[in-house]
């Protein structure tokens, strides 16, 4: 759901005054900001249009971190990423990263921009939580490859790790983020998650939670922070009380038992080639 702009708006308004330096400043590029045709996808127009836009939004001179939000299978590859490097060197833009890529594209895009010298995408914001592991089949082994830190989004997948949904319950929280997505048809919908496996995996996060005293959230996320590769959960706390219950995910570890419990009960079974070539390993 795109704000087409206003929260780069509020953004820039609680910038001012700030100390830039201390502010690592993120925001991406690629959907619709408008309704023209040359409003959407991740063409050398669009792109240099959209820095601009965005620049003067944050009312700043410079953002630490710009990311194409999705591939753009009409656009040459190579257009997008000298953009963005012509964009590092004229110090408008920082660093520069990548968001809903598949693993092919994620490793051509490294490819290439190693190929002609040009800024590489430092990290990858990938859907990534317990209930959603699919990326550990190929994103994660070309960001720990190539250098690339995760950065994950919907870290609590709308609220469905967060504690509020249990075994029994027979349809969304009113006014909570999954009885939106129902009703909007939205990737985190009831209807995709409300499976064995869920709740399953919502068994063991709440039976966690009592035994560290913790939160069902802070549960989930702490096991997310200590996945190969990532660097920093995405929360989207609606509110202040959110935040902070978020934050205190960090500053304690889970047990090795614990981590293993999360771990076997959310693991997907390897789709081919992954199995056979899992099961080939050290075969001759």
């Amino acid at each position: 759901m795109s704000t087409r702009g206003a929260s780069e708006e509020i953004v820039g308004r609680w910038l001012k005054g700030k100390p830039r330096d201390d502010i690592v400043l993120a925001t991406k590029v690629r959907f619709p900001m408008g309704d023209g045709p040359n409003d959407v996808g991740l063409s050398r127009k669009h792109i240099l249009s959209s820095v601009e836009a965005s620049l003067r939004r944050l009312d700043t001179d410079y953002i630490d971190l710009y990311q194409v939000h999705c591939w753009d299978p009409g656009t040459p590859l190579e257009e997008t990423l000298s953009t963005l490097d012509a964009l590092v060197k004229s110090g408008k833009v920082r660093y520069v990263g990548a968001s809903n890529y598949g693993g092919w594209q994620l490793q051509k895009a490294v490819d290439i921009s190693r190929q002609h010298g040009w800024e590489p995408f430092t990290c990858l914001q990938p859907l990534y939580n317990l209930l959603d592991r699919t990326l550990e089949w190929e994103l994660v082994p070309v960001c720990l490859n190539e250098g690339l830190g995760i950065i994950p989004w919907s870290p609590l997948r709308g609220g469905w790790l967060s504690g509020k949904y249990h075994r029994g319950m027979a349809a969304p929280i009113e006014g909570t983020r999954i009885d939106s997505a129902e009703k909007g048809g939205w990737s985190e919908s009831w209807t995709a998650y409300n499976t064995e496996r869920t709740w399953s995996i919502l068994d063991v996060l709440l039976a966690i939670a009592e035994e560290t005293g913790k939160t069902p959230a802070q549960v989930a996320l702490n096991w997310l922070l200590r996945q190969p590769g990532v660097t920093a959960p995405i929360i989207g706390a609606r509110t202040m009380a959110h935040f902070i219950d978020n934050l205190g995910a960090t500053g304690w570890m889970l047990s090795a038992e614990q981590l293993r419990r999360l771990d076997e009960v959310s693991r997907l079974k390897l789709p081919y080639p992954h199995d056979f070539i899992a099961n080939g390993r050290g075969a001759r």
